[in-house]
């Protein structure tokens, strides 16, 4: 894992020593990701830059340094990221070629000595990993901007004038002199209602992130070029639907495990210390498990607890780890630990940023640093295999509602909210009302990931603009949960969950690999029945019975419970000077921005226990935060 920076500008007159200077300027801001070596590399000529930082992770020897030219000379690249397979790569390409100049070990080398030979889709199409890069062809003078299939690495890039700036995280082209950051008002309304800033807008005008799957390709003409897929979840999934796994239950779980099986060797490849982040749930056990079955020595895991037992899984973590023989190590967050994370947000995410689970993803990095360099994560379990209960608890909605006429539910539904009680039934009531009036089940999911009903009223000037869950080409797909999945899989997972764990393990360097979101787990996920995933009415079927081989059922067979910290008691408790302090009328008045009544009518039905408004409050919470410390984005 690493990160990296450039610009691009054919009509610059500068020379290589001042390009490369300011280069490695917007390198030095992606220290974290990269704390163990620096490199740069210019064509002046073309008027192209890269600025690197490298955590060093396979073959720790100068030999690995970054920028890196191919054997041939023809291509540079900048690559965060990890390819998995390469081993397997290298091996066919010293077959196909005669005398392969091969100087170190890294992936890197051999992802260029692929492109050399096969070009950049055929590279791409042989390689499985996560990765983000930037590769300069010295030939054609085009640079392409590459992000891998899933959405793993993040790669934001834009135009400022006649400059291109791209790298890894914004801080880094906000160090160009180039650089104007002006908040795009229309995408704040989206950050508002999923708490998250959906691909591929960015908190910025005229800066984008790269969608998953797709490359840009750049030359010297001013107007930039649409992405173009070389790899779509839409297709994956439409294939899958078409050519269904042909066999059984028992075979399809021996599938599963086998694949399972060799992409985490892949990924337990590296020279530094390989561990695991263990929630003691479905996913992260499985991980677990497999990992140690693969490996001669105790797995390193590692998990956060809270005090309230209503949010802790640390116990049940503990209990797996024993079973499985793993070396762990867990610690426990407490409202103190919170508040000191809290002024570090806006640094690590750089956009505003609302999943209530970063915080704990922030500290487990960190517990997790201090031991070993890299981790597996069981993150995508979800998407993949069934697993969130708002899956079964929409399609529930769905069916018993949809018979009932739409204007006769639209006024059933401004009853409840209006006459919810505090209690936990009453905000389990008011939660139902607030789906209840969607007239398709696109509509429902919609609400369901919805903090705020009507987000362009807060913001002022502003109007939403259309995402992949309100406007985004679909698979033909006949079950709710199989829909809500792939809306997941291409919205909240790699915007959302991959986002959150990026830059809460970077932020300490530590690298997080994902193996059910190495693309093959993927592709053959998506061929499942969704009788394998949520038959009778119970998700992540499949996984539960490779689990079961390993782990007995009752270790793992309890209620989700989320990431997600006591939010809730602590805005009312220890968190509450802060956020009395950042949604102040006057203040909020004063910046123009956000409209104070409906903000602070949900902060008093909050502090007075009448709803549960932690989770919209968090998404206003850290624009303010963010805003704080970005006070020339106004």
């Amino acid at each position: 894992m690493c990160g990296f920076a450039g610009f691009f500008d054919s009509s610059a007159r500068a020379s290589a020593a001042d390009m490369e200077a300011v280069a490695s300027q917007m390198a030095a801001r992606l220290q974290h990701r990269g704390p163990d070596d620096a490199g740069v590399w210019s064509d002046a000529g073309a008027g192209v830059a890269f600025g690197f930082r490298r955590l060093s992770i396979v073959d720790l020897s100068p030999q690995g340094h970054q920028p890196m030219r191919s054997p041939s000379g023809r291509y540079v690249i900048a690559l965060n990221g990890e390819i998995y397979n390469y081993r397997a790569l290298r091996v066919e390409l010293e077959r196909a070629v005669q005398r392969p100049n091969f100087r170190g070990r890294s992936d890197t080398e051999v992802l260029l000595a692929a492109i050399d030979r096969w070009g950049l889709d055929g590279a791409l199409q042989r390689s499985a990993g996560m990765f983000a890069f930037a590769l300069w062809d010295c030939e054609n003078r085009q640079l392409h901007l590459v992000r891998d299939r899933l959405g793993e690495r993040p790669l934001y890039y834009g135009r400022m004038g006649r400059t291109l700036l791209f790298g890894s995280e914004l801080k880094a082209l906000q160090a160009h002199l180039a650089w104007r950051g002006e908040i795009d008002r229309d995408v704040l309304t989206l950050l508002l209602r999923f708490n998250y800033i959906p691909g591929p807008f960015s908190i910025f005008k005229n800066i984008r992130k790269l969608p998953a799957g797709t490359i840009i390709t750049i030359d010297q003409s001013v107007e930039l070029p649409a992405p173009v897929e070389y790899w779509s979840a839409h297709r994956a999934v439409t294939a899958g639907v078409a050519n269904r796994f042909p066999r059984g239950e028992a075979e399809a779980a021996e599938r599963l495990e086998a694949l399972l099986r060799e992409v985490i060797r892949d990924q337990m490849v590296a020279d530094v210390p390989v561990g695991a982040l263990l929630s003691g749930g479905i996913d992260s056990s499985t991980i677990v498990a497999l990992m140690q079955a693969e490996s001669a020595r105790p797995v390193k895991t590692f998990t956060i607890g809270f005090y309230n037992n209503r949010f802790n899984e640390a116990a049940h973590a503990k209990e797996v780890a024993r079973h499985l023989g793993t070396d762990h190590t867990e610690h426990y967050l407490t409202p103190e630990d919170a508040l000191a994370v809290i002024p570090r947000l806006p640094v690590l995410y750089d956009e505003p940023f609302a999943d209530l689970s970063q915080i704990p993803t922030f500290l487990l990095a960190a517990i997790a640093r201090r031991n070993v360099t890299v981790c597996l994560s069981g993150d995508g379990g979800d998407e993949l295999f069934g697993g969130y209960h708002r899956y079964f608890y929409g399609r529930r909605i769905w069916n018993s509602a949809r018979w009932i006429p739409l204007g006769a539910r639209r006024a059933a539904s401004r009853l409840v909210q209006k006459f919810a009680p505090g209690s936990c039934a009453g905000q389990k009531l008011a939660k139902l009302a607030e789906v209840l009036d969607a007239d398709d089940p696109r509509a429902l999911y919609l609400r369901f990931m919805s903090h705020w009903r009507a987000p362009a009223a807060l913001v002022l000037g502003a109007a939403e603009p259309a995402t992949v869950l309100t406007n985004g080409h679909r698979p033909e797909l006949t079950d709710f949960i199989e829909e809500m999945m792939f809306a997941d899989l291409v919205g909240y997972l790699p915007d959302d969950i991959l986002v959150k764990v990026d830059r809460a393990s970077m932020g300490v360097s530590l690298e997080v690999r994902v193996p059910f979101l190495d693309h093959r787990v993927v592709e053959f996920a998506v061929t499942l029945p969704m009788s394998m995933k949520a038959g009778s009415g119970q998700g992540k079927r499949l996984l539960r019975k490779v689990l079961d081989k390993h782990v007995p059922r009752d270790l793992v067979e309890r209620p989700k419970w989320g990431f997600a910290p006591p939010l809730a008691s602590w805005l009312r408790g220890p968190l509450r000077p802060w956020a009395e302090e950042l949604l102040d009328e006057k203040r909020l008045c004063a910046q123009g921005i956000l409209d104070p009544a409906p903000i602070r009518a949900r902060w008093r039905e909050h502090l007075a226990n009448r709803r549960d408004w932690n989770c919209s409050l968090w998404g206003v919470l850290m624009f303010q935060t963010w805003l704080d410390q970005n006070p020339c984005a106004n």
